[in-house]
């Protein structure tokens, strides 16, 4: 099989048989009233991965993060944290951390006095705390601001103030909740890479809850798409976005064409689907049926458009005609419009600064894609 993506490290227990998981769900249902948060579901997380849970707001993914953390209880199923059951065990109790989106930080303490909040309320002595605070201060680089109160730190500052308290005690598990979302766009991005560098560097099991699959894909060892309390598709996020187990996961994460039809001909792994005038042929056809109903989803970037008839005779063609454009600066979006009325997505690189032969609005041009380039979905 080839590989989907590259890999941010050569971390991977779960394809390992003999592993053991670090976190379990196991058919943990949560209900408030007559609304079902959590159904029927079983996860399973281990130990040093980080790992995301992502999911439009109401599907369940904060829920898991206040179970785990021991603020609500199951309706049913069970939560084990490295072969424990926690049911029972309170917040306090439990060897776990979590971070707020607001950070919750004390404003009229320093930088320094946030950090040993914690540790002090767990009477560990002082030279200990400051030896902590200290080593805490320099992994996040906040040395030189100790002593300042959070209202003298810019935003990006009092994340990584949080940060440092949640890690500070140094918890099995640290849960973060929109850990980043009230940072602004460029700073959001350069604070993804400081928390897996941190994770590495501590060892630590993270959990992330997010709606922003770019921030999932960028951190996450794996990531959990979740829909009305149930899980979607636990993968790498090559997998999830090269290997979507679904519409709803394809349609989820990122930019995706649909071509719905129905397999004709199936011949040793490879479909002919023959849907709205046209034919597709697709080699990456799951556990689809001959005569089944399926979808070929395809991203945009695989898609290649063109002023002329591609003469690649393995290439599935179409001729459209251009619907709209927009130009990103490092790529170019086109919308085509196929004969049946269907609008395809593709994007185009803008290596170069003049293009031979630029498309404008209204022109005809053919859209092509390798038979690999898609994948066939059959739910």
């Amino acid at each position: 099989m080839k590989s989907l993506g590259s890999i941010r490290r050569s971390f991977a227990p779960w394809s390992d048989p003999d592993a053991k998981p670090y976190i379990v769900f196991e058919n943990v249902t949560k209900r408030f009233g007559d609304f079902t948060a959590v159904n029927n579901l079983s996860l399973s997380i281990f130990e040093r991965e980080f790992f995301a849970l992502l999911g439009a707001s109401g599907c369940g993914k904060s829920t898991l993060l206040r179970m785990l953390a021991g603020f609500d209880e199951p309706t049913s199923g069970r939560i084990l944290l490295d072969g424990q059951d926690l049911r029972g065990i309170p917040p306090y109790r439990r060897p776990v951390n979590m971070m707020f989106q607001s950070y919750a930080l004390f404003p009229h303490m320093t930088v320094e006095a946030n950090i040993a909040f914690g540790l002090k309320q767990d009477g560990m002595p002082k030279p200990e705390i400051e030896a902590r605070v200290g080593e805490m201060l320099k992994l996040v680089k906040l040395e030189q601001f100790a002593r300042r109160k959070p209202h003298q730190l810019s935003g990006g500052q009092r994340q990584r103030v949080a940060l440092a308290r949640s890690v500070a005690k140094r918890p099995k598990v640290l849960l973060l909740d929109e850990p980043l979302g009230a940072l602004d766009k460029k700073l959001r991005e350069e604070t993804q890479f400081e928390l897996m560098d941190l994770q590495q560097n501590l060892g630590l099991t993270f959990l992330v809850v997010t709606h922003d699959q770019e921030e999932a894909m960028t951190m996450a060892d794996r990531i959990a798409i979740l829909d009305k309390g149930e899980v979607m598709q636990v993968a790498t996020p090559a997998e999830v976005y090269e290997a979507p187990s679904s519409r709803f996961v394809a349609s989820f994460v990122g930019n995706v064409n649909m071509f719905e039809g129905t397999v004709a001909e199936l011949d040793a792994g490879r479909a002919r689907i023959a849907g709205n005038g046209m034919t597709i042929h697709a080699d990456n056809v799951g556990n689809a049926t001959a005569g089944s109903p399926v979808a070929f989803a395809i991203r945009p970037e695989k898609i290649k458009v063109t002023s002329r008839k591609p003469e690649d005779g393995k290439a599935n063609v179409v001729e459209g005609e251009i619907y709209d454009i927009a130009y990103l600066g490092d790529m170019t979006v086109y919308h085509v419009r196929l004969p049946d009325g269907q609008v395809v997505k593709a994007s185009s690189l803008n290596a170069s600064r003049v293009a031979d032969n630029p498309l404008s609005w209204n022109d005809r041009a053919w859209i092509s894609f390798l038979p690999d380039a898609g994948v066939v979905l059959t739910r």
